[in-house]
C-alpha cells in the first residue's frame, strides 16, 4: 500500500481544481490559539461577547476593543504563516488551486501570497475593521490610536454607523456573499481537501459534503479525528506544517 503522504502527492498530482478548506489546525502551528480546544481554547478562558450585546450596548462595544487592543494581545500580530500556508499558496500560484475556503480569520493565507480575491473568509478577517452599515472599511492602528486617546472607537466618519472588527461574532449572520463564492468553488472541483478543521461547525462544515456529492475526491488533513473522516478517499491524522513541508520540498 502506498505511504499516505505519497498517495495525497498522486492525488494533488492528478487534480486540476483543487480547493483547499483550513481550519484553526492549521494556524496553531504558527503560535494562534484553537478557539474550541476543550481546556485550552480562548473561549474557555474568555466568553466571547455577542454580536447583539455589541450592537446594543456601549460598555459591551467599549469591553469588545479592550480586549482587542490589549496590550496581551500579540500572538496574532506576531504570526507568521508556516509550512502549510506555504504549501497551499505554493499550490494556487502553481495553478493547482482555484481557491481556499477559510474558517480563520487571521489573514495568514494572503500574508503566505494567495492572492485576496482567491481567498474566501467564512468568519471574516481580524485584520482590519470596517462599519456595520455602509461597510466602510477602517485600519486598526488608527482605531486603536483615537481609542487610547477617546476612550472609545468613534462612529463611521461616512455614515454614523457602528465600527466591528471585520470578523463573524456569535449570533452575527453568516456573510451570504462569502457563503455562495465557497459553494460555487465547492461545486466546481474535483480535489477538496480539509486542512486543521474539526468539521464540526455549520453550515461550514457541510461544503466537504457537498463535493463528494458533486464527484470530487475528498483528504482530511487533521490531527484529530473528524466526523467526516469515513467519507474521505484519504485521510491523514499527521501534523499539517511538516506533512506539507514533505509533500511540496518546503524547507
Amino acid at each position: 500500500m502506498a505511504n499516505p503522504v505519497e498517495q495525497f502527492r498522486t492525488m494533488i498530482d492528478g487534480a486540476s481544481r483543487i480547493v483547499f478548506f483550513t481550519g484553526a489546525g492549521i494556524s496553531t502551528e504558527s503560535g494562534i490559539p484553537d478557539f474550541r480546544s476543550p481546556g485550552t481554547g480562548l473561549w474557555n478562558k474568555i466568553k466571547p461577547i455577542e454580536f447583539d450585546d455589541f450592537i446594543a450596548s456601549e460598555e459591551h462595544r467599549h469591553e469588545y476593543w479592550s480586549r482587542h487592543f490589549s496590550s496581551k494581545d500579540t500572538t496574532w500580530a506576531d504570526a507568521k504563516p508556516n509550512r502549510g500556508h506555504l504549501g497551499i499558496a505554493k499550490l494556487v500560484d502553481e495553478g493547482n488551486s482555484t481557491g481556499v475556503i477559510t474558517q480563520n480569520i487571521d489573514n495568514l493565507h494572503q500574508d503566505a501570497g494567495v492572492p485576496d480575491d482567491l481567498v474566501v473568509e467564512l468568519h471574516g478577517n481580524r485584520a482590519y475593521a470596517k462599519c456595520l452599515t455602509c461597510g466602510a472599511r477602517y485600519e486598526l492602528d488608527d482605531l486603536k490610536a483615537q481609542f487610547e486617546r477617546d476612550d472609545a472607537v468613534p462612529p463611521c466618519r461616512i455614515c454614523g454607523g457602528i465600527i466591528k472588527t471585520a470578523t463573524i461574532s456569535f449570533g452575527q449572520a453568516m456573510p451570504e456573499e462569502e457563503m455562495q463564492r465557497a459553494q460555487n468553488l465547492t461545486m466546481e472541483c474535483d480535489l477538496f481537501v480539509v486542512v486543521g478543521s474539526s468539521l464540526v461547525v455549520y453550515p461550514a462544515a457541510g461544503f466537504p459534503q457537498i463535493a463528494k456529492r458533486m464527484g470530487a475526491e475528498l483528504v482530511i488533513l487533521n490531527r484529530e479525528p473528524t466526523p467526516l473522516d469515513p467519507i474521505a478517499d484519504l485521510v491523514l491524522h499527521e501534523e499539517i506544517g511538516p506533512t506539507m513541508g514533505y509533500l511540496l520540498d518546503l524547507n
